[in-house]
C-alpha cells in the first residue's frame, strides 16, 4: 500500500515505506479539517465514512467526508467511486464476503487536476500507482468493507449500515495545475476548496474565528515572513501577508 521512494518534495525518509504525510495542528489542537498527501503503489482497501450523526452515535466528534485532488499518476490509475449499480444491504454484504464487490465499484480512470467529492456513504477506494492531496473532516472513522485478503480487520456491519449503495452522481471537477476555480462551495461540503494561481504579493484578513488550510502544489514564497514551497501545509489565521516568489498554484480550504 506504500510507496519506497517518496516524491521529491518528501525525500527526506531514508528508505522507509511513506503511504502517508499529513499535517497536523499546533499543541495537539481538534482542528475542524486535516490534509493529507496519500501516496499508492497497490490498491487501498475498499471502505466507507459515516456522516456527523452516525459518528456522534458512536461518541465520536464528527464524522468524515473528503476531497481527493490528483496530483500525479501512473498510466491506468483509477479510483473506486460508488457502485456501478445499485444493491440491496444483504447482497452487498455478500458481495464483500466473497470479493466480487470489486466488480461491483465504478473504478474511474484519472489524470492530473482530477478531483471528486467523496461524502460520507460513498463506498470507494484509492487505486494503485497515484499521489493526491486529501482534505477531509479530521475524524478517524474508517470502516474498511474488502481488503483483497490482507490480514487486517473488516467493519463489514458497521460499514454496510451506513453505505450509501448506489451510483456515485456526482460529476467530474477537472482544476489542472496553474488554472483558477472553486472546487468545492461550503453549501456542498463541510468546507470550501478553492485552487489559486497566484504570481506576486497577496494578502488575506480572516475573521478570528475562521482559519484556512494553505496548501501549495507549486511554486514558492512566504507567508508572514515563513518561508513556504511545494509539499508544506500552513494553516493561517488572522492578517496574512503572501509573498509569491515563483508563480504558485494553491490549493485554499476553510472550513464551513
Amino acid at each position: 500500500m506504500c510507496i519506497r521512494d517518496s516524491p521529491s518534495i518528501f525525500s527526506a525518509t531514508e528508505g522507509r515505506q511513506i503511504g502517508e504525510v499529513w499535517f497536523e495542528g499546533p499543541d495537539g489542537q481538534d482542528l475542524p479539517l486535516l490534509v493529507k498527501y496519500i501516496f499508492t503503489s497497490e490498491r487501498l482497501s475498499i471502505q466507507v465514512h459515516p456522516n456527523d450523526a452516525q459518528a456522534m452515535a458512536k461518541g465520536l466528534r464528527r464524522g468524515k467526508e473528503e476531497i481527493w485532488y490528483i496530483l500525479d499518476c501512473e498510466p491506468g490509475a483509477v479510483l473506486g467511486i460508488g457502485l456501478i449499480r445499485p444493491m440491496t444491504t444483504e447482497a452487498f454484504r455478500a458481495a464483500a464476503t466473497d470479493g466480487s464487490i470489486e466488480q461491483l465499484i465504478d473504478w474511474k480512470p484519472v489524470k492530473p487536476g482530477d478531483c471528486y467529492f467523496i461524502p460520507a456513504g460513498t463506498v470507494h477506494a484509492i487505486g494503485a500507482g497515484i499521489t493526491l492531496v486529501e482534505i477531509q473532516q479530521n475524524a478517524d472513522i474508517t470502516y474498511r468493507l474488502y481488503d483483497y485478503g490482507r490480514p487486517r480487520a473488516l467493519h463489514l456491519e458497521d460499514g454496510a449500515a451506513v453505505s450509501h449503495l448506489a451510483p456515485y452522481a456526482r460529476d467530474l471537477i477537472e482544476a489542472p495545475l496553474g488554472t483558477e476555480r472553486q472546487i468545492i462551495a461550503d453549501t456542498k461540503a463541510p468546507f470550501t476548496l478553492d485552487l489559486v494561481h497566484w504570481h506576486g504579493e497577496k494578502s488575506a484578513s480572516l475573521p478570528d474565528s475562521k482559519q484556512m488550510w494553505f496548501t501549495p502544489l507549486s511554486g514558492a514564497g512566504t507567508v508572514n515572513g515563513e518561508v513556504w514551497a511545494k509539499g508544506d501545509c500552513l494553516l493561517l489565521t488572522g492578517d496574512c501577508t503572501i509573498d509569491v516568489t515563483t508563480p504558485a498554484s494553491i490549493l485554499l480550504a476553510t472550513p464551513r
